[in-house]
């Protein structure tokens, strides 16, 4: 695998900060959630996020 430049690593780093964002809203939302289809809306999309995050973090190992 390539060496990531300084500015790639800031990058990533800033994209995994957005995702983690991401997730805590969304489980946050969906806690707060009344409505089932929107809860598990909510969960779907969190559990999207997470993946990003897990798959940006695969690219630092």
């Amino acid at each position: 695998m390539a060496t990531l430049s300084a500015k790639e690593l800031s990058a990533i780093e800033d994209q995994l900060t957005m995702e983690q964002i991401m997730v805590k809203k969304y489980q946050m939302y969906s806690q707060s959630c009344t409505d089932p289809q929107l809860k598990t809306k909510c969960e779907q999309i969190a559990a999207k996020h997470q993946n990003h995050y897990c798959r940006l973090m695969d690219q630092l190992n």
